[in-house]
């Protein structure tokens, strides 16, 4: 099938480079001539794992290509996919300029049938708005041409978006006329080789869907970090509760991890705007608004922690940070927790030196030349005249550190841990003061 892509993001990349894995002929639209140079050139913008390696045995098969022509991508694929970003507005709401952008190009240059797909997460309604945009562009220039707009919402997750879109657990597709569902099983026929996952519904429903499962998962999360905060009072540990309640199959075992809080991309983005949809519709979310509050809160756990045992005053006090990103397998920092927990380490008048394995240059543009943090080559070389060792990001390299080498090298036996990576006794064992979120 010949695939338009439009957007060469998160989302755009992976789907244009997974849909040329199975066959496809894929043409991604930028209008970032930089990015599409790079891409053009082997590079990768993102980190995302083994994305490099599909990008690249596309290309040099002959089945992913790039352009900023806007004309050429309209006219090469029967199917544009829409994969902008949808950034949050100062209301909270999802911008949708780039989205409608998209589909004005298509309806500007459109000369036979296409079906637009809605990839980028775009609240309920939006489907309507594209129709509308490109229907305005046919009548400006007085054609009629046959369309189809369809919502297909992505459920990646960053550091495992191949493995996810390459084996979906549910392909969800919101469409109401034959033709674009048949298209649509055709496209994801590939991907469901040992049983059906084609979830079909109408265009609204869709959209609400990924508004809702982010929504969930965000929910538990914070749930979690709430309970471990009474957990601490109470003199119980988060770990062996989370051990009870996920045994239990209504519950099950995924995002009960207590922490210091959620960010990326999705989850903050998209609780806001669903509770500013739901506001416009005359409806209050109570519990998103207090998942979304709960999750601010969060952030500020770690450095209270660090407050009650160093003072409020941290002048001349410096700390080692491992992990930047908001999560691991990823350089993204969108809403990440570290950049509060510095922020606060700095307002209170300490110094930080860093370590993250892909998330440091990252980190360097967004504090630019910033004094007051230094970045390790390694995570022990973080550790380097540090009062204490504050963990955010739970990459696979921290979880089996040597901790009589980390009391040596610290000033203060101390960790706070964001994650709880260790079982509480390995590093007490080891004479370090061990506070995790939630633990006895």
């Amino acid at each position: 099938m010949k695939i338009t892509v439009v957007g060469t993001g998160y989302v755009g990349l992976v789907s244009g480079a997974c849909l040329a894995e199975v066959g496809n002929d894929v043409l991604c639209l930028d209008l970032d001539a930089e990015k599409i140079r790079i891409l053009k050139e082997g590079g990768i913008p993102i980190h995302e794992p083994g994305l490099d390696q599909v990008v690249a045995r596309n290309i040099a098969a002959g089945r992913l290509h790039f352009t900023t022509d806007v004309e050429e991508a309209v006219r090469h694929g029967t199917i544009q996919f829409i994969a902008v970003g949808t950034p949050p507005d100062e209301d909270g709401s999802a911008d949708l300029k780039y989205v409608l952008a998209a589909a004005r190009n298509i309806g500007r240059t459109m000369t036979d049938y296409k079906v637009v797909i809605d990839k980028s997460t775009v609240p309920v309604g939006t489907a309507d708005k594209v129709r509308a945009a490109i229907a305005s562009e046919l009548q400006k220039r007085g054609v009629e041409v046959p369309y189809s707009v369809v919502s297909n919402p992505e459920f990646l997750k960053e550091g495992a978006a191949v493995d996810d879109f390459m084996r979906p657990d549910r392909i969800v597709v919101g469409a109401e006329d034959e033709q674009a569902i048949n298209l649509m099983r055709a496209l994801y026929a590939p991907f469901q080789r040992n049983h059906e996952k084609l979830v079909i519904m109408d265009v609204r429903s869709a959209e609400l869907t990924k508004y809702a499962a982010n929504a969930m998962l965000a929910t538990r999360i914070s749930f979690m970090n709430e309970l471990a905060l009474l957990a601490e009072k109470m003199g119980a540990d988060i770990e062996q509760v989370r051990q009870g309640i996920g045994s239990d199959p209504r519950i099950g075992w995924h995002f009960l991890y207590a922490g210091c809080g959620y960010g990326g991309s999705c989850f903050p983005k998209d609780v806001k705007a669903l509770i500013k949809t739901a506001a416009d519709a005359g409806q209050s979310l109570k519990v998103l608004q207090a998942v979304e509050d709960a999750n601010d809160a969060q952030k500020q756990v770690l450095v209270e922690k660090i407050v009650a045992r160093f003072g409020a005053d941290l002048q001349g006090k410096h700390f080692a940070i491992w992990g930047l990103a908001f999560k691991p397998n990823t350089d993204d920092m969108r809403e990440a927790p570290s950049r509060v927990i510095i922020d606060e380490l700095f307002k209170r008048g300490a110094t930080v030196t860093a370590y993250d394995p892909v998330a440091m240059d990252e980190t360097r543009r967004i504090f630019g030349n910033e004094p007051r943090l230094k970045y390790a080559d390694r995570p022990m070389a973080a550790l380097e005249e540090a009062d204490a060792l504050v963990i955010v990001t739970e990459w696979k390299e921290f979880r089996s550190p040597d901790f009589a080498a980390i009391k040596t090298v610290l000033k203060s036996p101390v960790i706070v841990d964001g994650r709880n990576m260790y079982t509480t006794d390995l590093p007490r064992a080891a004479g370090l003061e061990y506070y995790g979120i939630g633990r006895k």
